[in-house]
């Protein structure tokens, strides 16, 4: 006798002497396996009407499942024939939803059905919270893609030249099979860019855009909608200056070659023409994504001009900008709006110094990327993709 045989003996014995009791109870949650020969198993349930075999999904079951046909289910089992990655994604997917057997062994032919994809992310300034955040959750996804094995490489640059980026995005994708920069739309670097795509290597474009034509794809979010956001929120608060005969506003931003916040500066501009024509827009000014520049131009900016009634911070320095306002008496504050939800905003806005966060879907945005990038890798023929996701607004009552 087998010790499927012993098992089942005693939970029919245990039925019978307990009623369908608590012991019967602890044989029905464990299904019992019974020895029928060396080589075959059948599975058995306990129920009411006492000992019933349990049918295993079959490969017809689960190609149902999968919404695929026979075949393919097949192929994917056995890998006799190339399956799109999706596909073998999808059977395995119903394969561990209706408890197909065999689920090791196909996990493991699945993952090794994916490439190796080596990804690289050329971002900046690793001493800014967003930059660093960006990096982490890049190289999670990358790790975490199911379309390749992803490999990530992560480098950040302080010096942001042209001529230093341009150098790094050539270093750089001597290490990977497809790259993805935040870079200021320069000649420099856009003819490292071009120069790349024409070895067949793809380059995409995290947050602000490029104006290579080798650009094998964008994955940011609207940012005129953003800059227009950003003016409704301080039209829209600072009540307390529209009275005044001078409605004065400010922009911040990092540089215009940014194209990201060049469009976000319009966006902010037009919505000012539409529904605001009596706010004064004071010239823009460009922190160049430093603290200490940011810091010592909202100082200035404050002091020059007490009573302003708002101002976007549209680029990097964020951080400098932050600590120039926590030198104002909190009547005095102008109603600000900064991007990017980080420890720092966080703070801000808790402490009523930042009204508004507008900020990219850092998750998201990883995982969209890395989705781009691998499915470039094993489709390369599917043309220049741009994926604009949907911008976060956060407040001090929903962080």
């Amino acid at each position: 006798m087998s010790i499927g045989d012993d098992a089942a003996d005693r939970c029919r014995l245990e039925a019978s002497s307990f009623a369908w009791g608590r012991h019967l109870q602890a044989c029905v949650e464990l299904p019992l396996i019974l020895s029928l020969t060396n080589s075959h198993f059948v599975r058995f349930s306990v129920t009411d009407s006492g000992m019933r075999p349990v049918s295993r999904p079959t490969i017809i079951d689960l190609a149902r499942a999968a919404g695929v046909s026979v075949s393919t289910v097949d192929r994917v089992l056995n890998g006799r024939d190339p399956v799109r990655q999706i596909t073998a994604d999808r059977v395995l997917e119903a394969a561990e939803r209706i408890g197909f057997r065999g689920l090791a062994a196909l996990r493991h032919r699945v993952a090794n059905s994916r490439p190796v994809g080596r990804l690289g992310f050329l971002l900046q300034l690793p001493a800014q919270q967003e930059y660093r955040m960006w990096g982490e959750r890049l190289a999670e996804a990358t790790r975490a893609s199911t379309i390749i094995h992803g490999r990530p490489s992560i480098r950040f640059l302080d010096d942001l030249s042209p001529e230093n980026v341009a150098e790094n995005i050539m270093a750089l994708s001597r290490e990977v099979d497809a790259l993805a920069v935040v870079a200021q739309d320069h000649p420099k670097i856009n003819h490292a860019v071009d120069m790349l795509a024409a070895d067949d290597v793809p380059v995409f474009t995290l947050v602000t855009g490029l104006s290579a034509q080798g650009i094998a794809g964008h994955i940011g979010i609207d940012d005129l909608k953003k800059g227009r956001t950003a003016a409704w929120f301080i039209h829209g608060l600072s009540h307390r200056h529209r009275a005044e005969a001078d409605y004065k506003v400010a922009v911040l931003m990092g540089s215009a070659r940014y194209v990201s916040q060049d469009l976000a500066e319009a966006g902010f501009r037009s919505y000012l023409r539409e529904h605001a024509p009596d706010a004064r827009l004071i010239q823009t000014s460009a922190t160049l994504e430093d603290n200490d520049q940011a810091f010592s131009i909202t100082a200035d900016l404050l002091e020059a001009q007490p009573d302003i009634a708002g101002i976007y911070v549209a680029g990097g320095g964020v951080g400098g900008v932050i600590a120039a306002l926590r030198t104002l008496e909190k009547d005095r504050l102008p109603i600000v709006v900064v991007n990017e939800l980080t420890e720092e905003t966080r703070a801000a806005l808790a402490d009523d110094v930042v009204e508004v966060v507008l900020s990219h879907p850092a998750k998201t945005m990883a995982k969209s990327a890395v989705e781009v990038m691998a499915r470039n890798l094993t489709h390369p023929d599917q043309g220049r993709q741009q994926h604009l996701l949907a911008f976060e607004i956060f407040t001090a009552e929903n962080i």
